[in-house]
């Protein structure tokens, strides 16, 4: 039985200087996220497309988001195979392309995280883990671009 489940967040644009948007250049692009009950977290546009470089944008929190499921549910299968994680760091890369009036799309996303297992773990077993993920994130289901992974293993 499939059950319906529903998100919500709050997002509230930051970036009036004083005349909203009666000139293209006389605005900023930036916003908070503000889930309520949540600490906001500040966000902009792409610094290429006149963001601030110092906030996150649309596309680092989609990797960031894509990333987190796919750890979220790695943690969860490795603990039920029985393979001990004690570390797991992730440096996500989305390649994307924007076409010349602007629009943009992600092409792929590769998941590169480093695991670190108990010595002695069985890494052909938690290798496999990854292929089981793309059935179960949400995230991963949601999305139409591919999402590869380079997963690393170490030892400890």
């Amino acid at each position: 039985m499939t059950r319906r489940q529903d998100f919500s967040t709050a997002i509230v644009w930051t970036g009036d200087r004083g005349d909203g948007t009666r000139h293209y250049r006389g605005y900023d692009r930036s916003w908070r996220i503000a889930p309520p009950g949540k600490p906001p977290v500040e966000a902009s546009n792409d610094p290429a497309l006149g963001g601030d470089a110092t906030k996150h944008n649309p596309e680092e929190l989609l990797l960031a988001s894509l990333s987190a499921c796919h750890m979220l549910w790695y943690l969860h299968l490795a603990s039920e195979a029985g393979i001990v994680v004690h570390g797991y760091e992730d440096r996500p890369l989305g390649i994307g392309e924007s076409g010349p009036g602007g629009a943009g799309r992600f092409l792929r996303a590769v998941l590169r995280p480093c695991i670190r297992v108990a010595r002695g773990a069985d890494l052909e077993r938690a290798d496999a883990l990854h292929h089981q993920i793309g059935q179960s994130c949400f995230i991963a289901r949601s999305v139409n671009f591919p999402v590869t992974y380079e997963a690393r293993y170490l030892e400890t």
